[in-house]
């Protein structure tokens, strides 16, 4: 292997170096000096933001086990970009004393799921994938268990891990199957040899069904509120949004590749399990008051209308989809960073807490009526034009029935965003949250998330910019 082709795997390589960087960092450094892993992790980080925009073009290694495109390459800056904003918006929440002491083990077990996501995303096999993915989710357990001395913490740690091994059974047999059938785990040659077989459209229900776990697909989300409420508000949000989005990624890849062969098979799934998610996401999301379990919802709402933009198969619909996750990745963020800005001022994370809160802090509100409006879609913020370029691109598909369902989801959805902007603008409350400053860390994280909301659906250039990288659909 020659230097050009280390350079290939830049993101990996580099999140590896970071990551010896601050466990060498974190074993150095004494007790009263902990507090420099933060502009260690987060610096180092943002260098690896920025190294990710580096031209790239198509390439493999190993065999064709890893392949690289300015797409894959995409889809990880994307990813990076939550993770940094997530960095930021954690810096408040770690300085707390009871967590001052696992500084380092967050951002190692961070940097390590990331690792795992970009090689799924770069997957030429079954194998990279399935290692990918593991890599990604054992780390998981052990951030929503962070903060084992509280009850729910510990037992999101174990729901999601006895969760995630019994879909990722799943998934394996899946792949087994889809191995036993075609006689090879690359992805090129799976596509080239699968067909409409039973066995082998049993095996694409296997792995869809392992997948459609880490996406909480409808009826395959039953642990996503109690792990995110149980888990950290900072973990949440990146279960809410990275892991969400690694996971929607690489299944589009997938789709779009491996089982070009079966398009019509897996539209119709596509089509069931999207009416499910938009509807039983929002139906649950009404009664919520807990703001971790309304956010967890509303995000199981969400990945059924990004299902919209899969189930067209074409090119447009790709580009739909990245595009939307990336305005999803802002929008959430923000709404997760007021909430994290509150808890960690406070401690209070229940709906009703935020009665008044606009007199006391009109900024954080009016960021939260921000994100709350790109999640349900409302012009001209971001979210309304992920929508509706999510909505055009099904329609263009003929799925009109299907279009008609998610906008009377999107309807419903309105209702309850509003509830905490009318908890925080109308409801009266005597004693309100009183007035708090957060760090200048946790604004800058904030002030990402708005500028990105507010942005991102005037520069009509990045959506046109995604719809450029293509990888061969029509």
């Amino acid at each position: 292997m020659t230097f050009g082709d280390f350079l290939i795997m830049r993101h990996e390589l580099l999140l590896a170096i970071v990551l010896f960087i601050v466990l060498i960092a974190e074993i150095s450094l004494d007790k009263g000096k902990k507090q420099l892993l933060f502009p260690i992790s987060i610096g180092l980080f943002f260098i690896v933001l920025i190294a990710g925009f580096l031209p790239v073009k198509d390439s493999s290694l190993f065999g064709g086990m890893y392949l690289t495109s300015p797409l894959k390459v995409m889809m990880k800056n994307i990813l990076n970009i939550g993770v940094f904003i997530i960095f930021l918006q954690s810096v408040s929440w770690l300085k707390k004393p009871e967590n001052s002491d696992k500084i380092g083990e967050y951002f190692l077990l961070m940097l390590s799921i990331l690792i795992g996501m970009d090689f799924m995303i770069s997957s030429g096999d079954f194998l990279m994938f399935y290692l990918g993915l593991e890599t990604a989710t054992i780390p998981l357990a052990a951030l929503a268990a962070y903060t084992h001395h509280q009850t729910k913490s510990a037992e999101a740690g174990i729901k999601f891990i006895l969760s995630s091994a019994f879909s990722s059974g799943v998934l394996l047999f899946g792949i087994s199957m889809i191995y036993g059938t075609t006689g090879s785990i690359m992805f090129d040659h799976v596509a080239a040899n699968f067909g409409s077989a039973p066995l082998q459209v049993l095996a694409f229900i296997f792995f869809f069904a392992g997948m459609a776990f880490k996406i909480s697909l409808v009826p395959f989300h039953l642990w996503t509120a109690d792990v995110y409420e149980g888990a950290p508000i900072n973990v949440t949000s990146f279960f809410s949004v990275i892991s969400k989005g690694a996971a929607v990624f690489i299944l589009i890849l997938i789709l779009y590749t491996v089982f070009s062969s079966i398009t019509h098979l897996w539209k119709e799934v596509l089509y069931i399990i999207a009416i499910l998610t938009m509807t039983v996401g929002n139906i649950f999301a009404l009664r919520q008051k807990n703001m971790k379990r309304f956010l967890a919802f509303s995000s199981i709402a969400q990945a059924g209308f990004i299902l919209l933009g899969m189930i067209s198969g074409s090119k447009i619909g790709m580009t739909s989809t990245i595009y939307f996750i990336l305005v999803y990745i802002f929008s959430n963020l923000g709404a997760f960073g007021v909430v994290t800005a509150i808890s960690v001022a406070t401690g209070k994370e229940n709906m009703d807490d935020y009665d008044g809160m606009y007199h006391t802090n009109p900024r954080l509100c009016l960021l939260m009526m921000l994100s709350l409006f790109s999640l349900a879609g409302i012009p001209p913020v971001a979210g309304f034009f992920g929508k509706f370029f999510l909505f055009t691109s099904a329609a263009s598909a003929g799925y009109y029935w299907l279009v008609f369902i998610a906008v009377a989801n999107a309807t419903i959805s309105l209702y309850y965003y509003l509830l905490p902007i009318k908890a925080m603008f109308i409801n009266k409350n005597e004693q309100p949250i009183p007035f708090f400053k957060s760090d200048a860390v946790m604004k800058a994280g904030l002030i990402i998330s708005a500028l990105g909301i507010f942005f991102l659906g005037f520069f009509s250039f990045v959506y046109e910019y995604l719809n450029g990288l293509s990888i061969g659909v029509n």
